[in-house]
């Protein structure tokens, strides 16, 4: 039974870190470590998490230097032959590892496992929609524009995919191996740029599996003056993907992956209830990649019609439309996550049949 090394890294999360550690304990699959590293964190989260006593977990102190800084650490401690990353204010469902390692396992050339999430709110309750993605055949152009691996909370990786993309840096006064890039300003986008060198410098596969195993928490403080910050982190992102991307290929995909961004961000916006920060975005991914309407009309005019919807409307009015729309959304992602599921199960009852 391979191990599975479990990476959190932790700063300011009080509030969310004890369920947290509770979903990992929980996983139906045991032969697992969590390495928590306290990157910090000035509050009471470290003090949650010392009142865990399972003998399975390990805490690791840094100052503060970031998410990515902090997972690099929990990667050189890790012995386990996969490694998987929690967000400290996500969830797992129970089944979460154990389904990972039977994708792995049976998926040689599979490198890097993710799954589907589902959103909850601040306090915990389901919105009742998901992070839809596409599961099989990743491209960089899927990686760069659709992201598939939704947030950092969803992969479980082997550890030889990491030993193929490490580097060598002297950030903090000695040579060491990063994974990560650890440059502040690529956060938040430092999770794509992994995915993307992977796609690029490795042979190994990216490949989901269809079941929402991830609760994934809209946390909304803040986040309005966080939207430029992603786009600048992006464009970051873009920027040392020159190294390594062919100049012929960066060319093509700059400018697409900027405007999908773009109209990502425009659907964060809608999110939080900017209207005008949404329609602004939404309109600068059409004139970046005007041809996003056409590769994806659907998205693209929902996307449109929210912005306009939320900046025109009256409120109330606008609540109420939205309340229908996430319903009829809601319902419609979960049938598909099912039948993708039943599909999973009928496969696997004919290989074992075969």
């Amino acid at each position: 039974m391979k191990k599975v090394s479990v990476i959190i890294p932790v700063y300011k999360v009080e509030k969310y870190v004890a369920a947290t550690i509770q979903s990992v304990l929980d996983q139906t699959y045991k032969n697992f470590e969590l390495i928590i590293i306290d990157d910090g964190s000035p509050d009471k989260s470290i003090e949650i998490c010392q009142q865990f006593t399972d003998n399975r977990i390990k805490i690791i102190r840094q100052e503060n230097r970031g998410v990515a800084a902090a997972r690099n650490v929990g990667i050189r401690h890790a012995q386990g032959e996969y490694l998987a990353f929690l967000d400290a204010d996500d969830l797992w469902v129970s089944e979460k590892l154990e389904q990972h390692v039977e994708h792995l396992k049976n998926s040689p050339a599979v490198g890097v496992s993710f799954c589907r999430s589902s959103l909850i709110d601040e306090a915990g309750k389901p919105l009742g929609i998901y992070q839809i993605t596409k599961l099989k055949e990743i491209t960089p152009l899927d990686i760069l524009c659709r992201t598939p691996i939704g947030n950092g909370s969803v992969p479980v990786i082997r550890r030889e995919v990491f030993e193929e993309i490490a580097f060598q840096d002297n950030l903090y006064g000695v040579v060491e191996n990063f994974y990560f890039d650890d440059d502040r300003k690529l956060h938040p986008s430092e999770d794509v740029e992994l995915w993307l060198r992977i796609a690029i410098k490795t042979k190994w596969l990216i490949e989901g599996i269809p079941e929402a195993l991830t609760l994934y928490r809209i946390n909304s403080q803040g986040f309005s003056a966080q939207l430029v910050k992603k786009l600048h982190s992006w464009e970051t992102m873009l920027e040392k993907a020159r190294a390594y991307v062919p100049p012929a290929s960066m060319a093509q995909l700059e400018k697409i992956a900027i405007a999908y961004q773009l109209r990502h961000l425009a659907r964060r916006a809608v999110t939080l209830e900017d209207g005008s920060t949404a329609v602004e975005f939404a309109w600068r991914s059409l004139s970046t990649h005007w041809r996003i309407i056409l590769e994806e009309p659907h998205r693209t005019i929902i996307t449109l019609a929210a912005a306009y919807f939320l900046w025109l409307m009256p409120r109330q009015l606008y609540h109420q439309v939205q309340s229908v729309a996430l319903k009829i959304a809601g319902t419609i992602q979960k049938r598909r996550i099912q039948q993708e599921e039943l599909a999973k199960k009928s496969y696997s009852v004919v290989l074992k049949d075969v």
